[in-house]
């Protein structure tokens, strides 16, 4: 759901983080900027550089725990007993 002011600080940087994945354009209208990457960039840059975070890129902001959680629908394999390893 798109916010219906122009986020910043921490709440930039999470909302920015949820939508990474569906591209920076997606991203800056989720989190207020409209069409106005650019605002967006350097509103995100200045977030990240008070949460004492380095962040070129809109995909750095993507964790491994992000990925995990994606990936999370596949089978797991395990013994079927303790002592059948």
């Amino acid at each position: 759901m798109m916010s219906p002011t122009k986020l910043s600080g921490t709440e930039l940087v999470d909302c920015a983080r949820a939508n990474a994945k569906q591209g920076i354009q997606i991203a800056a209208y989720q989190c207020g900027y409209g069409d106005d990457v650019k605002t967006f960039s350097y509103s995100l840059s200045q977030a990240c550089k008070n949460m004492n975070l380095t962040v070129t890129d809109l995909n750095e902001l993507i964790t491994d725990h992000d990925i995990i959680l994606q990936l999370g629908s596949g089978e797991i394999i395990a013994p079927e007993t303790e002592s059948n390893l």
